[in-house]
């Protein structure tokens, strides 16, 4: 079926005319209108070859080409339609020192927004990124009163999809062959969240939680269990609660030919279901951690160093000794919270995943 062309007219029709766009200013960072003396920097990152990896341009990227798109963008207002808008990012205490900028296209007159970002290589790892999304997704939903924002991406840009969840959107799609790059084409990643969901996350909880446990799983809790989901980003590093649910049901048999004796829970948190866990309990005075999913709008709350420490109780109460994980590493890999809880790597691997044992004290 055939992409519907966007309304030319009704309520939201002023939009297409953009808003004078008024500098957004965060804890650390100042969005501004891009001015001709950004020209320099903006070359300078489109010829970096590590920001430009995943871009939609490729170097090199001449001083000419930077002062036409800054000269191009500048003579607009602010976001519009079917258009490429961009801002410059700079230091909230200095708007002439550049770390990047952000770009949108609205889309529908003005009801749906697409969002990008490109920081220079100096000004990755300090969060920028996502503080400057943060601030963008706000003003879209609140100040333009969009009615949804996305964002795509190349599959192998994890760090780029992990600030689109940070910001708050939902893997909603991997599309195949679909973009090009001059003759080079990828698959692409799709995530979006309208303004209803953006305020789910907005408002969800972020406190530690008072009380943690871990409860079985009944008809009372099974629906709520079975909602636990990772972030897009994850998907290849753990399985859904439901697979983990139907291996347990099979008990099917571990690499070495023992057959798996699962023991699960839900993990509950202030009386709210956050995640799943799952041992193994084959092994001689050893239990094996073979899952562990926390809910995407509840990570980053501690909750997981607190159900490995409840796990590692259980498994002192069976006898055991110490317990075995395993993880895939990369970008986004539980394991910084498995070396942190004192699992050592063994050196073993399997299916490339990296094998870590607790010894109990």
């Amino acid at each position: 079926m055939p992409t519907a062309s966007p309304p030319t007219s009704g309520p939201a029709e002023q939009r297409l005319h953009p808003t004078v766009f008024t500098p957004l200013l965060t804890d650390r960072l100042c969005i501004r209108p891009v001015r001709p003396t950004d020209a320099e920097a903006l070359a300078a990152r489109r010829n970096d070859p590590s920001v430009a990896e995943f871009q939609t341009w490729v170097p090199p990227y001449t001083l000419e080409q930077a002062e036409a798109l800054v000269a191009e963008t500048g003579s607009i207002d602010g976001p519009t339609d079917d258009a490429w808008w961009m801002a410059t990012v700079t230091a909230a205490d200095d708007d002439a020192t550049i770390l990047g900028d952000v770009v949108v296209r609205l889309g529908w007159n003005g009801r749906t927004a697409e969002i990008g970002y490109s920081l220079a290589r100096d000004a990755w790892g300090h969060g920028y990124a996502v503080e400057a999304a943060s601030a963008l997704v706000e003003y879209l939903f609140t100040e333009l009163g969009v009615h949804r924002v996305e964002g795509m991406l190349h599959p192998d840009n994890r760090a780029s999809a992990m600030v689109l969840e940070r910001v708050g959107m939902l893997f909603e799609g991997h599309t195949k062959g679909s973009f090009w790059v001059g003759d080079v084409v990828s698959d692409d990643w799709l995530y979006g969240m309208t303004r209803t969901e953006w305020e789910a996350w907005r408002d969800r909880a972020r406190a530690r939680p008072d009380i943690v446990d871990l409860v079985e799983i009944d008809d009372a809790n099974l629906d709520d269990t079975l909602r636990v989901a990772t972030h897009g980003s994850q998907r290849d590093m753990v399985a859904p609660v439901s697979i983990s649910l139907g291996e347990a049901l099979v008990a099917s048999t571990a690499t070495d030919g023992r057959v798996r004796s699962p023991w699960f829970r839900a993990v509950r948190a202030d009386d709210v279901i956050v995640g799943f866990v799952m041992l193994d309990r084959a092994g001689e005075r050893e239990s094996y951690l073979w899952r562990l999913v926390v809910d995407r709008m509840h990570q980053r709350r501690g909750i997981g160093r607190r159900v490995l420490d409840l796990i590692v109780e259980q498994s002192r109460s069976w006898g055991d000794t110490s317990m075995t994980v395993s993880w895939v590493p990369g970008k986004g890999s539980p394991e910084p919270l498995y070396l942190a809880r004192g699992f050592v790597p063994t050196g073993l691997e399997h299916d490339g995943e990296l094998q870590g044992r607790l010894v109990f004290d």
